[in-house]
């Protein structure tokens, strides 16, 4: 009997402790973050369509770098808007949120099932994680924050648009508690402008850029 009671005793404990482990193994998702130091390589340029300041005039059509930091696999949007330049990044769960929706948006352009009216237009399509990193002046402080990227789609003169509407971000400078803030902004596509980024998203294609880089964060030593 006693040989009995130890045995439970040991399977009980050997319970217990599997539980304690399962409790310290908990897998914690890693928060989505660039560093605009980092190593970096061209992937080319698109184009899109922006506001006009105080959104007179209609759109205005300009271009759009886009790079990859191998390091994060990360993309990188830099514009210049109202003064101010971005830096609006994309992991790539977002850059995969990205092409699903275009094809959705194709399959309801090719059906007629826009809503012109929708209030809800512009995340119809759903909202993803990006991270941004904004300036207005080279050398002025880089304000960089986490930021919502919603996508879906707009009529502009009765013309329908492929969108990124970047909500607001707020940073605020542990230095000098200084907060700065950015206003919603959409970055509007027709749908061959937003082919070209799809084609600068494959993930295979990005790979073939960093073949050649050391994405090591200390280069002066290897990794292991």
């Amino acid at each position: 009997m006693n040989k009995l009671f130890s045995i439970v005793g040991i399977i009980f404990a050997f319970a217990l402790g599997a539980c304690g482990t399962f409790g310290t193994t908990r897998t914690v998702k890693e928060e989505f973050t660039v560093d605009l130091n980092s190593r970096q390589v061209q992937a080319g340029q698109i184009e899109a369509q922006f506001d006009r300041l105080l959104s007179i005039g209609g759109l205005k059509k300009d271009d759009i770098a886009v790079s990859y930091f191998p390091l994060e696999d990360a993309v990188c949007l830099e514009f210049r808007v109202d003064f101010s330049t971005y830096h609006q990044f994309w992991s790539r769960s977002g850059r995969e949120a990205f092409v699903a929706a275009l094809q959705k948006y194709n399959e309801d352009y090719a059906a007629r099932r826009l809503n012109k009216s929708g209030r809800t237009a512009k995340r119809s399509y759903g909202t993803v994680e990006g991270y941004l990193i904004w300036q207005m002046y080279r050398y002025t402080v880089q304000a960089r924050a986490k930021v919502d990227l919603e996508i879906g789609y707009d009529f502009k003169t009765r013309i329908p648009y492929f969108t990124v509407n970047q909500r607001e971000a707020f940073f605020e400078d542990a230095a000098t508690g200084e907060r700065r803030e950015t206003q919603e902004m959409a970055l509007y596509f027709t749908r061959a402008q937003a082919e070209s980024l799809v084609i600068l998203f494959d993930q295979q294609f990005l790979q073939s850029l960093a073949s050649g880089i050391n994405t090591n964060r200390n280069p002066d030593r290897d990794d292991y």
